[in-house]
């Protein structure tokens, strides 16, 4: 129907890379949420976090908790690019400039993403948190289940850690569009499609750095709350803000910037085939 093919092609490759760094960010959580020191399977590296897992708990232990965030992805990008618009043409009635539109849009987007997957985020830690072996670990709709039941669907229970997931989304996806949209209107065009297709790649990688980085804090915050605590019987993490630690940023780095790039990108190349064909 006259579509650049190019433009469909490469947007093909951004979806299964994008799909990829969603896959790859399960294995960082497992440093967020270690129980402490004196645990026997506690990780001391990136690559003995890989030996100990694999060795205590099989070649699938890599994969626990991925049923959730499959099953979260669709409503959450759904949610939070069409709450985007949304909030950027609610805004474009007031006197702001556009630069701060498009943040106050990403933090609205980023608050609404954070209702949405917050659950789904509960299930998944508490799955990944199990050091049981694949086969012995529960479904995710079982898990699910056991928490509603044990502690119900409030803040202790299938919503624990919902403020550090606000915060997260929030911050990230303010930085993150903020700073993506107003680059992206500085830098000229780039006639050439590669090139094109490499200046917002580009900007992007940067929006999704530098997003990162500003919401590491409420990303392990998040990850040490709903996980399990570090003393049995004592919950050390219950708010957000005094659990927020310092560390932890490479692992975040490595685990985010590939797929904040690859995501505008494909916002942007499905963004401009829907507006052509529809």
């Amino acid at each position: 129907r006259g579509v650049n093919s190019k433009k469909i092609g490469k947007s093909k490759v951004a979806f299964k890379i994008l799909n990829f760094s969603c896959c790859y960010k399960l294995y960082f959580f497992r440093f967020q949420i270690q129980r402490g020191k004196t645990d026997p399977t506690s990780y001391k590296s990136l690559g003995d976090s890989f030996r100990t897992i694999f060795r205590t708990e099989g070649l699938f232990g890599f994969y626990k908790g991925i049923l959730p965030p499959i099953m979260a992805e669709t409503p959450k990008r759904a949610v939070k690019f069409f709450t985007f618009e949304q909030y950027k043409k609610l805004l474009g009635h007031a006197s702001l400039s556009p630069g701060l539109t498009f943040a106050v849009a990403g933090l609205g987007s980023g608050l609404t993403e954070a209702v949405v997957v917050n659950p789904f985020e509960v299930v998944k830690v508490s799955l990944q948190a199990n050091r049981n072996a694949f086969a012995e670990q529960p479904s995710t709709f079982v898990q699910a289940r056991r928490i509603i039941a044990t502690d119900g669907l409030g803040f202790r229970g299938l919503n624990k850690g919902l403020t550090a997931t606000l915060g997260r989304h929030g911050v990230f996806n303010m930085v993150y569009f903020g700073f993506y949209f107003n680059v992206k209107n500085i830098i000229p065009v780039n006639e050439e499609p590669t090139l094109e297709f490499l200046r917002k790649f580009g900007i992007g990688l940067v929006s999704g750095t530098i997003a990162s980085i500003m919401n590491i804090p409420f990303d392990v915050a998040k990850s040490r709350i709903q996980g399990p605590q570090p003393t049995p019987g004592e919950i050390k993490y219950r708010t957000c803000f005094k659990t927020m630690p310092s560390n932890f940023i490479l692992n975040k780095l490595i685990s985010s910037f590939l797929g904040g790039a690859l995501m505008l990108l494909v916002y942007e190349y499905a963004y401009a085939w829907l507006q052509k064909n529809w």
